[in-house]
């Protein structure tokens, strides 16, 4: 797919799912501690029960110090809900840990940095500078990222980093910062794993996937 294609169908997402820059992160974060916990615990579940263990989680543990002293049990018992929450446990202890070991408490505004913290990989950390620091160094490639962009036709590739590489050659900068949000949308909304609306779709004109 060409970039001038490729741009047209952001462009009749953007109009489709309107946004503000404050506004394209479904993660109700109030500070980039609380987006890089919250970021992390979203693996694998949604931003809903994420949301939903926000108050109490952050009650207990508002700062990297007080989250490096937690008991796993009780962080655990916090953050059920989320799935797979012993593993999770483990890593957003041992980043609150680390954040205070490496960092004085403050989380880092850099990919290489982030990335050097435990359960952070590329998504978490475009996602962190991204929206906590509105600095765009890559795309955040997540479930629907990946499979929209296999399905319109952005990538051939299937894992997450060759996606992410494909689509910062295809798309200018300007648009890296929504991709995510638009993809996210259009996936939730529209473009679904497993009966997606083609016919209700705005791109389908453009999509490769799309037989009429």
């Amino acid at each position: 797919m060409n970039q001038q294609t490729a741009e047209s169908i952001l462009e009749k997402l953007n109009g489709v799912y309107p946004h503000t820059p404050d506004g394209m992160n479904f993660l109700k974060f109030r500070n980039p501690f609380e987006l890089i916990i919250m970021t992390i615990l979203s693996a694998q579940t949604t931003d809903v029960t994420i949301n939903s263990l926000r108050d109490e989680l952050f009650s207990a543990y508002p700062d990297a110090r007080t989250l490096a002293q937690a008991k796993p049990a009780d962080v655990e018992r916090i953050i059920h809900s989320a799935g797979f929450f012993r593993a999770k446990t483990k890593n957003i202890i041992g980043t609150a840990k680390m954040l205070g070991e490496n960092f004085g408490g403050v989380v880092p505004e850099t990919i290489e940095e982030l990335t050097t913290l435990p359960g952070v990989g590329r998504k978490t950390a475009n996602i962190v500078t991204n929206h906590a620091f509105h600095e765009t160094y890559g795309i955040a490639v997540d479930t629907h990222v990946r499979r929209l962009s296999k399905r319109i036709g952005f990538t051939e590739n299937t894992d997450p980093d060759k996606i992410e590489k494909d689509l910062m050659k295809l798309f200018p900068k300007k648009w890296w910062s929504e991709i995510n949000y638009l993809l996210i949308s259009h996936g939730r909304a529209v473009c679904t794993a497993k009966n997606p609306d083609c016919k209700g779709c705005v791109i389908r004109d453009k999509c490769q996937s799309y037989t009429d």
